[in-house]
């Protein structure tokens, strides 16, 4: 049996015996807060498969890719930038220290004065938490690109446009795409955080409002779709990355 098969059977069972483990321990569960697995998922067929798809959970994907796109595409030429200018690195060091020292949730009052307590302030939330582990990454890969590569293009009197597409952007892609898979995460955490506050649907709110007025089963059912959520988008950035740093990953097994 091959080690992918191996590893493959492994990331199956381990989820369904975790399930197991917690309809066993759960059956017959009188307790209001443990309610039995067999009902959590009940409730979430009822609810996440048909009812509040529209209503919740479409509007919550869409800020979260939103902020989530927006965060690329002003962190990664954002990034590049800062990682080729020593000056603009130097000038830029501490205000990016400042800013990203300040914890997300204290984001949130600031962005409902400025932007009010629609769409706006929760894209935005999540742009400001998912930028910067893109553009750290994306400057310290731009950074770390070997000097002697630069030094081979330049000798060949590559033109500056190409050593930045063939040369700079390759170098730096793995810590940009590391930097990427951070953002992802933090994009569905500020998904909910910022649905919680001052909003009247998405997945984060109906949590809360769940847990407020005790309906328990549901509560979980939206803990348990946030799950499903995290690990879905993980396997797909892990396709696109493996697909993408096919040449990287093919190079570490070679050194190796």
């Amino acid at each position: 049996m091959s080690r992918r098969t191996v590893l493959l059977a492994v990331q199956i069972a381990a989820p369904v015996l975790v399930l197991l483990g917690w309809g066993l321990w759960s059956a017959g569960s009188a307790n209001i807060f443990y309610p039995p697995l067999t009902k959590i998922l009940s409730v979430f067929r009822e609810t996440w498969l048909f009812d509040r798809v529209g209503s919740d959970v479409v509007p919550s994907l869409t800020n979260m890719f939103s902020g989530f796109a927006l965060s690329i595409v002003i962190g990664v030429p954002l990034g590049v930038l800062i990682g080729l200018v020593r000056k603009l690195r130097t000038a830029l060091a501490p205000v990016i220290e400042f800013v990203r020292a300040i914890p997300p949730p204290a984001l949130i009052p600031f962005g409902i004065v400025v932007l009010g307590v629609g769409t706006g302030m929760k894209v935005f939330i999540i742009l400001m938490v998912a930028l910067f582990p893109v553009l750290m990454h994306t400057i310290d890969g731009v950074r770390g690109v070997e000097p002697g590569l630069l030094d081979s293009a330049r000798a060949y009197r590559v033109s500056r446009r190409d050593q930045l597409l063939h040369v700079v952007l390759p170098a730096a892609a793995p810590q940009i795409f590391a930097g990427v898979r951070v953002a992802l995460s933090l994009s569905l955490i500020l998904m909910v955080i910022s649905e919680m506050v001052a909003s009247t649907r998405g997945i984060g709110y109906f949590i809360l409002e769940a847990q407020r007025t005790f309906a328990i089963p549901e509560m979980w059912s939206g803990m348990v779709l946030l799950g499903i959520l995290g690990y879905l988008f993980n396997l797909a950035f892990a396709t696109i990355e493996r697909r993408a740093l096919r040449w990287h990953h093919g190079a570490r097994k070679g050194a190796s």
